[in-house]
């Protein structure tokens, strides 16, 4: 008989477990009749499961015991990493399921949407509580598969077919990646379980061995074909030919799954030397290009896709940088931020329509004003921070920094609106940046940062110099959209400086997509065409 010691252990993870089996026993269920009625349950029922395991976890934790007693913990595992996707990934099911019922009425084969649904829901469940690099591959791939059914829902609309083949061969390509890192990683430790892969880490000095640099650079080289970094990005700016809802899935939980694996294996890659500057350098000039190319687009989906692509960049930056806590606190930002921005996309219309009516005041003046203002204070800051008692770290210098940086425009705005508009926007400055320092703190000593050495100073100087690049550039764009800078980079950024053109002439030459052919006209349905054709 079991002591109530192993209950307690045993209750998360079995919890946890149920979660996939529950999704995927439920996608059996789904009829044609009423394909919403088993999703919308089961969806409200896991994330209430998620909840509880995660409360029962962390009371295990509160009360001192090992986190490793039960014999599920070779194969679950409830980290605060996963722990805070699985709350969000099951969070974000319910509120997808909801939206795709009200949003798809009326539509045709809903019952096969609905069981993707949950089956990619269930996959990506398997991939956050998996210890096991084996199970979490085999979610990844589970994912993409019943994700890409999703992604062509419209079988009779071409550009979702030819950008769904698209993200298929870069999926597989991926997962070739990871499949060479596993084995590499089997044969050179002998396992693939996270917990003991991130504790030979831990107990490592110094940079890791040629083989394990080549199994973390190849995990890498997967993690930017699934998180759409350049060159591999457009499929990320075609998909839109997908539901809305399922536009939010993908760009709220499931291309967030690349940063999500980077920092379970956090001690792991921290050795990585090699891997980190793939990272950084990948992940900085997606950022920046991306930032700079979402500002020339008109379509909101195009523009929420091109911040995306750069938020994905910043991300993988952190975790090149070392900094866990801030990639895991950007993960879960983006993705409650970027659902809610897809699925209120429709209204941003109407908005649209109200402001423009209004002409904008802002002017170079305004922002040159704010520039000032924000200087003194992040000025204030950084003396506070070098020389009064506190000695912040260099993350927290640079984390203060890029808060200033990001704060101009909307000071710029409310200056050129007057004082209540000023007041009103220092307001929000000081409550977010409050927020975001505390969860920083929080967040800091559950996932402990890199120490500090030449090599990640140096990487840390050529971001926040990024950054300032990315500033200026922005300022003077915004300030001048007629200026010299801007009509030198309009034509480049407006295509996107013609990567994916590129890009997709070399994949589907290699592999072209297999389109249905179209119905030839018999001769009475040509002459009935042309007789109605004259007609209209």
């Amino acid at each position: 008989m079991m002591a109530p010691r192993d209950v307690l252990q045993l209750a998360p993870l079995v919890l946890a477990t149920l979660i996939p089996t529950i999704l995927l026993v439920a996608s059996v269920f789904v009829t044609e009749r009423a394909p919403f009625r088993v999703p919308s349950f089961v969806t409200a029922m896991t994330a209430g499961l998620s909840g509880i395991a995660v409360m029962l976890q962390a009371v295990v934790s509160l009360l001192g015991h090992p986190t490793g007693g039960s014999r599920l913990y070779g194969f679950v595992q409830l980290d605060l990493a996963s722990s805070a996707m699985l709350v969000l990934v099951c969070t974000l099911a319910v509120v997808v399921v909801r939206y795709s019922r009200t949003y798809l009425a009326g539509e045709s084969g809903l019952d096969r949407y609905a069981r993707s649904m949950l089956l990619t829901i269930a996959s990506v469940t398997v991939l956050v509580v998996s210890n096991h690099l084996g199970f979490l591959l085999a979610g990844w791939v589970a994912t993409g598969i019943f994700l890409h059914q999703l992604l062509i829902f419209y079988r009779t609309r071409r550009q979702a077919v030819i950008v769904a083949h698209k993200k298929f061969l870069l999926g597989r390509v991926a997962d070739l990646c990871f499949v060479g890192s596993l084995a590499v990683m089997s044969t050179k430790l002998g396992t693939l379980r996270i917990d003991e892969l991130n504790a030979y880490a831990t107990r490592s000095t110094g940079p890791l061995p040629p083989t394990l640099q080549l199994a973390t650079v190849l995990l890498v080289l997967g993690v930017l074909l699934k998180t759409a970094q350049l060159p591999f990005h457009g499929w990320m700016l075609q998909v839109m030919e997908a539901p809305t809802p399922v536009s939010a899935l993908l760009h709220a939980g499931v291309v967030n799954i690349g940063g999500f694996v980077m920092i379970r294996l956090s001690p792991l890659m921290a050795h990585a030397t090699i891997a980190q500057d793939i990272l950084i350098g990948v992940g900085l000039v997606t950022a920046l290009l991306g930032s700079l190319v979402m500002m020339t687009r008109m379509s909101i989906k195009l523009v929420l896709a091109w911040s995306t692509i750069a938020q994905m960049g910043f991300m993988l930056v952190q975790c090149g940088l070392g900094v866990w806590h801030l990639a895991l606190l950007h993960l879960l930002g983006h993705s409650f931020y970027k659902a809610y921005m897809f699925l209120t996309s429709g209204s941003v219309v109407e908005t649209w329509r109200g402001s423009s009516l209004v002409k904008s005041k802002k002017s170079i003046w305004a922002t040159l004003a704010a520039i000032f203002l924000m200087g003194l204070v992040g000025g204030g800051g950084y003396l506070v921070m070098t020389r009064g008692p506190l000695h912040a770290s260099l993350p927290l210098k640079s984390l203060a920094l890029a808060l200033v940086l990001s704060f101009v425009p909307m000071i710029a705005k409310a200056v050129a609106g007057g004082l209540g508009a000023l007041r009103r926007a220092a307001l929000f400055a000081i409550g977010a940046s409050l927020l975001y320092f505390a969860g920083h703190a929080i967040f800091e000593d559950l996932i402990p940062t890199m120490e500090i050495g030449p090599a990640l100073s140096l990487r840390w100087s050529i971001v926040l110099g990024g950054l300032v690049l990315l500033f200026l550039a922005q300022t003077i764009l915004q300030a001048a959209p007629n200026g010299l800078l801007a009509r030198i980079l309009q034509p480049y950024l407006h295509s996107g400086l013609y990567i994916d053109d590129w890009f997709t002439r070399v994949t589907f030459r290699l592999w072209p997509p297999q389109l249905e052919r179209s119905t030839p006209l018999t001769p009475s349905t040509s002459a009935r065409s042309s007789r109605e054709s004259r007609l209209f």
